[in-house]
């Protein structure tokens, strides 16, 4: 027998010879089998740092306010505006760099006492429908996108400065925050407020103006700035505490809104019942004898509900009464049984 012959002899019983580890290696690198066993591809270059309900409690964080900044702004340009949250995702920052358009506006700013700075862009087409409003036109966009004038950022700047503190109040539902704007910038790559392969969080939100327009706000969150309120950062937790934490300042601008408020206060003398017939009858000068003796508290009635005790008086030629006490209900009651 040749060498030849030998060496196709050999092929032919090879594969007869080794079923089993044809087997073995199929099982080994299956996907289904991988599956079956638990084990999860992980990118050590890419590393998910936000759990899916991180970015879910993100995402109702920034819907909030997205419905607040949509009201300040409309507000404030006289002019009608939607903003939307499109989108919240988790990347690297040299990622998030390199999906910036150019020109665009960057606003930097801090939300203390959270660490760490925080970045807003802005695109030139919100920007410009927004100068063009602020300048007295009716807030139409450029059609080519450049990059503000000095004239223009500081025009611009008191409407960041109000987004800021609108962002600001919507945090305040997870962790009480007062942002602070830092300063603006063009371009991104100047700006370094994490390390490249660091993971941040993107929320990026749409905005529509006057119907006719469209352009995009982006949220960058580094990691390290979120890192110490992932445990708040999810939706039970945010449903638990919206609307029942409320700092000193917020207290404060509540009591001054409610200052300014209109409420309809009477005094009650007094009570008594008479029928339909000495109603009709009554005139000029007749005389309805009360329940409440001369001596007693009057009842003053705020919005139709019983709030304080009073005494009549007169100041100079008015009519007048001077709180006494709180009204109490059970009080009130019990006066009738003596």
């Amino acid at each position: 027998m040749s060498g030849f012959e030998q060496n196709n002899q050999n092929l032919d019983i090879y594969p007869e010879s080794m079923p089993d580890k044809d087997i073995m290696m199929s099982s080994t690198f299956d996907g289904t089998d991988e599956h079956r066993k638990g084990y999860k591809l992980y990118n050590f270059r890419r590393p998910d740092k936000f759990s899916k309900d991180h970015l879910r409690g993100l995402q109702d964080i920034h819907k909030e306010f997205s419905r607040q900044l949509a009201l300040v702004l409309t507000a404030y340009l006289r002019m009608h505006l939607e903003v939307d949250v499109v989108s919240v995702d988790q990347l690297t920052y040299d990622e998030f760099m390199r999906s910036v358009p150019n020109p665009i506006s960057i606003a930097i700013f801090e939300l203390n006492p959270l660490p760490g700075q925080i970045l807003l862009g802005i695109s030139f087409e919100v920007l410009s429908s927004i100068v063009d409003r602020m300048l007295g036109g009716v807030g139409n966009i450029e059609s080519k996108a450049r990059e503000l004038t000095d004239v223009e950022e500081s025009l611009i700047k008191k409407m960041i400065e109000r987004t800021v503190q609108t962002l600001a109040e919507a945090w305040s539902h997870v962790i009480p925050v007062d942002g602070n704007l830092i300063g603006l910038d063009n371009n991104y790559s100047g700006i370094q407020v994490a390390t490249p392969g660091e993971i941040v969080a993107l929320i990026t939100l749409e905005v529509h103006i006057a119907g006719k327009y469209y352009g995009l706000l982006s949220l960058c969150f580094p990691y390290p700035v979120l890192e110490n309120v992932l445990s708040q950062l999810t939706t039970q937790h945010i449903f638990q505490t919206k609307g029942l934490i409320a700092t000193s300042e917020e207290r404060q601008k509540m009591i001054k809104k409610l200052d300014t408020s209109l409420v309809d206060i009477n005094v009650l003398f007094g009570q008594t019942e008479i029928t339909m017939q000495d109603f009709l009858d009554l005139k000029e000068g007749d005389v309805l004898k009360l329940d409440n003796a001369a001596t007693e508290d009057l009842i003053v009635k705020v919005n139709g509900e019983r709030k304080f005790y009073a005494r009549p008086g007169r100041i100079k030629d008015k009519v007048c009464v001077k709180i006494t006490d709180r009204y109490d209900y059970y009080v009130d009651a019990l006066k009738r049984y003596f």
